[in-house]
């Protein structure tokens, strides 16, 4: 399992931490992540302004915590997720589906921060540099799943292949997130239909005759990574 983010507080701060992460997730659902403010936080977690702000001193404060928390509590599935076995197709999509069912109570949060999302200027964009502990949790479960994954992967792709599967998944949750069929059945389809392009991609590209296409493709991939991250 990797390296995990430590957000574990104190023990007698820790009720107190949950009530008001739980204001603000519900605030942002309702009202927007800009629209909700510090005081109507307070508010909807019954405490004083100033005593949500010693616990938290801005709303990206609380986002952050909310990304941590997420983050720690996911690696059991996450484990659990490689554990069943299967090819690449299998363990990339079954990594995406438990992000999708942790955060589906939360998609309208995800959905409130997508306008500054892509920015990697901005603090709470899975890009940033502040986002960085956790981003890099996140792909060393993608490296576990090429381990033994019985796809023949060239060894010039091979240590960028985590970080293009975790910028595959940031595209299988943004439009996840943005999905308004019944059920998100369109991300489902869409889900299955990716990997296994993805994944006979990825075979193809061990070809003899691929070099020359792989060598360009992965200078264009670590210009795109450079400038996102």
């Amino acid at each position: 399992m990797p390296d995990q983010p430590d957000v574990k507080p104190a023990p007698k701060s820790e009720e107190t931490r949950r009530r008001i992460l739980g204001a603000a997730l519900k605030l942002f659902q309702e009202r927007g992540f800009d629209a909700a403010t510090m005081r109507d936080i307070a508010t909807e977690a019954r405490m004083a302004t100033g005593a949500a702000y010693y616990y938290f001193p801005s709303k990206d404060a609380i986002v952050m915590e909310f990304y941590r928390r997420s983050s720690v509590e996911m690696q059991p599935q996450l484990e659990a997720a490689l554990e069943q076995g299967g090819g690449l197709e299998q363990r990339l999509a079954a990594l995406i589906r438990v992000k999708w069912a942790h955060f589906g109570p939360h998609r309208g949060v995800l959905r409130a921060l997508l306008r500054n999302g892509a920015d990697p200027a901005y603090p709470l964009s899975p890009f940033s540099p502040e986002t960085r502990e956790i981003r890099a949790v996140d792909i060393e479960w993608f490296r576990q799943s090429l381990a033994d994954c019985g796809a023949r992967i060239p060894k010039d792709l091979a240590p960028h292949l985590p970080d293009f599967l975790w910028f595959f998944q940031m595209g299988a949750i943004y439009f996840w997130v943005i999905d308004e069929s019944p059920g998100q059945a369109n991300s489902d389809r869409l889900l299955a239909i990716a990997t296994k392009s993805l994944i006979a991609l990825i075979r193809i590209s061990a070809l003899p005759l691929m070099r020359p296409v792989r060598k360009t493709a992965l200078e264009v991939f670590q210009i795109v990574k450079g400038t996102a991250a």
